[in-house]
């Protein structure tokens, strides 16, 4: 659910993004997603008993997320959708979970089943179909969605990048994550003589990036500890559809054979992925790490004195064991297959 309503919120970005960057620099644009997702970032920090806080080792993958999230993608996104219709380029967006997964894949050794490989090779077909659709009414729309496909590739890093975060508290990486992206695509904007003096468009593109790329982004990595980077991006692949079911509600009507094609398989393909089943006997080794959890997940069986309830966070450590269960790659799952 915190992944869905994670691709609910950015999803419902996109259409609003085309709506609100009309004739707008697209570093002004990213710049004033981000200063918004850093105000979502600065409102959500945590105690450390609650969270783990940011560490010194964090600044280099940090670094990563921040240019290829919060620089790279926003940029291309709102470079594309100026070119291109918003149905098809929130389409496009779906491969946002292939290049995720293949990153996770290759990154962390995370599992994927034949299911899952045939729901990637279903979202590449979706994709060339849009492309082919775009070829067919002109060289803008074509250019408009290969931006769109370099913002997937950008996020799609950001996502598998994300992992090595993904116990630290939300809170701290949306503030910095949001605070450097806008500080630099800002600089860039002001650069290239970018200026904006419509308030109601400043207003509209930040209250966006608090919820579509603040609110969004905590819920996102809430729900990647537990359910792993691959999965995670597989639900973030609704995404497209929400964000196409946006444009329509917003007057946009586009359903020429390519798209309606697309939407097929890509559906198809996120529905395979999503219901992908993994469970086997696997061996935990002894583990020492910080981060927010429980006691009824049955990893966590250290004692405290007193007793504590609910989520809380402190440095722990795992005793070797051996079990059973539906799992997914999550920090306590990064066994070899």
């Amino acid at each position: 659910m915190l992944a869905l309503l994670s691709a609910v919120l950015f999803g419902m970005s996109t259409p609003l993004i085309a709506r609100l960057s009309s004739g707008i620099n697209p570093f002004l644009t990213a710049a004033l997603l981000y200063a918004g997702a850093a105000l979502a970032g600065a409102t959500m920090i945590r105690g450390r008993a609650r969270e783990a806080g940011l560490r010194r080792t964090d600044a280099v993958p940090l670094a990563w997320i921040t240019l290829s999230g919060a620089v790279v993608a926003p940029v291309a996104l709102a470079w594309g959708l100026q070119r291109c219709s918003t149905t098809s380029a929130s389409l496009m967006l779906a491969l946002e979970a292939l290049f995720t997964a293949l990153l996770a894949h290759w990154l962390y050794r995370e599992q994927i089943g034949l299911r899952a490989w045939v729901a990637l090779l279903l979202l590449t077909a979706g994709a060339i179909a849009l492309l082919f659709d775009a070829a067919q009414t002109g060289t803008s729309q074509t250019l408009g969605l290969i931006a769109v496909v370099v913002a997937t590739m950008a996020w799609g890093t950001d996502d598998a990048l994300s992992r090595a975060v993904a116990d630290r508290d939300p809170g701290q990486v949306i503030l910095v994550k949001g605070a450097a992206g806008a500080a630099t695509t800002g600089a860039m904007a002001l650069a290239a003589g970018a200026r904006l003096t419509d308030v109601g468009q400043i207003a509209g593109l930040l209250l966006v990036g608090v919820t579509g790329y603040g609110l969004s982004l905590k819920f996102y990595l809430l729900a990647q500890r537990t359910f792993g980077a691959a999965r995670t991006g597989s639900v973030f692949a609704f995404v497209p559809f929400i964000g196409a079911l946006g444009a329509v509600l917003m007057g946009e009507r586009e359903a020429g054979a390519g798209l309606r094609v697309a939407s097929v398989l890509m559906i198809v393909g996120v529905i395979l992925h999503l219901t992908e089943k993994h469970q086997h006997r696997h061996e935990h080794g002894v583990l020492e790490h910080e981060h927010a959890h429980t006691h009824d997940d049955g990893h966590h069986l250290h004692k405290h004195d007193p007793p504590v309830q609910g989520s809380h966070s402190h440095m722990h450590r795992h005793e070797p064991m051996s079990h059973s269960h539906p799992h997914l790659p999550d920090a306590h799952h990064t066994h070899p297959h």
